[in-house]
């Protein structure tokens, strides 16, 4: 099973927005990160969770880390967003890893996001402990 990580969808200003960034990459959409990640061979064939409005929203697969001239790691993914069921999760600087079994599963065919609970309200029924 491959290793996913998670990262805020900072720039994004909405999940839409998120999406249209991504597709408008023709062949891998590239995101900056400081350090390669240790655990970065597990991560091939995992995805890129984003975070927005904390909760995960989606995911983009990763293809792979290719290291810029300045040091820096460009994560490769997929110019697209699969969208998952909405899960609370909270913000954080980086990125971060999560296992296969935490990962939200995908929307299925003809269910959209709006299915899912508001962020706000699912984090709030999870710090109860309700979902």
């Amino acid at each position: 099973m491959p290793l996913h990580m998670t990262k805020i969808a900072f720039s994004a200003e909405s999940p839409a927005s998120l999406r249209t960034w991504l597709e408008s990459h023709p062949d891998e959409a590239l995101m900056t990160t400081r350090y390669l990640p240790k655990r970065h061979e597990e991560m091939i064939g995992g995805s890129l969770y984003w975070i927005f409005e904390h909760a995960l929203i989606g995911r983009s697969p990763i293809i792979g880390f290719e290291q810029r001239p300045d040091g820096r790691w460009h994560i490769r993914l997929e110019p697209r967003l699969v969208p998952v069921v909405t899960k609370p999760k909270r913000a954080h600087q980086g990125w971060r890893y999560l296992t296969e079994e935490d990962a939200p599963r995908d929307l299925a065919d003809g269910e959209t996001a709006g299915d899912a609970m508001p962020p706000k309200l699912a984090r709030e029924l999870a710090r109860l402990g309700l979902v």
